[in-house]
C-alpha cells in the first residue's frame, strides 16, 4: 500500500538523518521521531503490544534520559564538534557498517521456509496459564526468567545512576527543586493530565491479561505521569535513602523471585505455576511489579541525587 511505502521511506530517511546529525539534540529529536514512526509500523504488522512497548520506553522513556543527558552535553559538545575523524577510522567505520547490515540481510533472507517457532506450542498450552493474552503469557510463563532479569537490570541501573552522585549530597534528593506557578500552562496540564494518565496507566496494566498491555507498558505511563508532576513542582523527588522508596523498588523483584522459589514445591521447577493457581500467582507478581518498574523508571528520569538530606 501506498502508506505503508510511505512510511518505510519516513522510517529510513528520520533513521539516516538522526545518525548524520552532528548536534545531539537534533539527534535525539531523530531518534523519538524514529521511534514513533516505528509505533506505527508495528501497528501496521499487527503488533499492538510491541508498538505500545515502543511508544513508551523504546521512544517516550528512552528519549527523555537522552534528552536529559544531552542537556549535561551541552558544554562539551562544541569542542567536540570540531574534531573530525581520520580517513581510516571513517572508511573503518563505513565497512563495519556496512557488514554488519549485511550480515543481519542475511539472517532474514535465509531464515528456513516456513520459518522456525515455537508459536503452536505456546498457544497450545495458554490455557493453562489462565491468560487470554497471548504476549503476557509467554513474558510471565515461558519467558518468565528473562522478565525477572529484566527487574534486576533496571534495578542495578538504577543503583548505578545513583553511584554517580557526590558524598556530600549521598542520599539526598534528585533533581533540582521545582515550584509550582498557579497559572502556568505545564501546571494546569499536570493537574488535568495526570488523573488521567494515572487510570489509563492501571486499565492498560489490567487489561494486560487479556488485551495489548502489561506491566511494563502500564508502569511506564505510571512514571510518566509522576514525571510530568514533578516538572511542573505539585510534587518533589522522594530522597533516595528513604527506606519505604528502597522497599518499592525490590517489592515486586522479590515477590517475583520469592514466588519462583515457591515453584519448586507447587509444580517442581523454578516459576512453574499449578495450572489452578496460575493467573492468580502472575497477578500476583504483576501488581508490586508494575509499582516496582514505574518508581525505577521515574528515578532513572529523576537522576542521581544533587542536594543534600534535609
Amino acid at each position: 500500500m501506498a502508506f505503508d511505502a510511505v512510511l518505510a521511506v519516513l522510517v529510513l530517511g528520520v533513521a539516516a538523518w538522526t545518525i548524520a546529525a552532528r548536534d545531539t539534540f537534533a539527534a535525539v529529536v531523530g531518534f523519538i521521531a524514529y521511534g514513533l514512526l516505528l509505533t506505527l509500523v508495528w501497528v501496521r504488522l499487527a503488533a499492538p503490544d510491541v508498538a505500545l512497548t515502543e511508544a513508551a520506553i523504546g521512544s517516550g522513556l528512552t528519549g527523555g534520559l537522552l534528552l536529559g543527558a544531552s542537556t549535561r552535553l551541552r558544554r562539551t559538545e562544541t569542542p567536540a564538534a570540531g574534531e573530525k575523524p581520520g580517513v581510516t577510522l571513517q572508511l573503518a567505520a563505513a565497512v563495519l557498517c556496512a557488514l554488519v547490515a549485511a550480515g543481519i540481510a542475511a539472517i532474514v533472507l535465509l531464515l528456513p521456509e516456513p520459518a522456525p517457532t515455537l508459536a503452536p506450542q505456546a498457544a497450545a498450552n495458554i490455557a493453562a496459564t489462565g491468560l487470554g493474552n497471548p504476549v503476557t503469557a509467554v513474558l510471565m510463563a515461558y519467558r518468565a526468567i528473562d522478565t525477572l532479569l529484566e527487574t534486576v537490570v533496571l534495578l542495578l541501573a538504577l543503583v548505578g545512576i545513583w553511584s554517580l552522585a557526590p558524598d556530600g549530597v549521598w542520599g539526598g534528593f534528585p533533581g533540582p527543586p521545582r515550584h509550582a506557578d498557579p497559572n502556568g500552562v505545564l501546571t494546569f496540564s499536570a493537574q488535568l493530565l495526570v488523573p488521567v494518565g494515572i487510570l489509563v496507566g492501571i486499565h492498560i496494566f489490567w487489561v494486560g491479561s487479556v488485551a495489548p498491555g502489561g506491566e511494563f507498558q502500564g508502569a511506564t505511563i505510571l512514571a510518566a505521569m509522576w514525571i510530568l508532576a514533578t516538572m511542573a513542582g505539585l510534587v518533589d523527588a522522594p530522597p533516595v535513602s528513604r527506606r519505604w522508596l528502597r522497599l518499592l523498588l525490590v517489592a515486586g523483584p522479590a515477590v517475583f523471585f520469592a514466588i519462583g522459589l515457591a515453584g519448586f514445591a507447587m509444580a517442581g521447577a523454578f516459576l512453574a505455576y499449578p495450572e489452578p493457581y496460575a493467573k492468580l500467582l502472575i497477578v500476583t507478581i504483576e501488581v508490586p511489579l508494575t509499582l516496582s518498574i514505574a518508581a525505577t523508571l521515574a528515578l532513572l528520569v529523576a537522576g542521581p541525587p544533587v542536594r543534600a538530606p534535609r
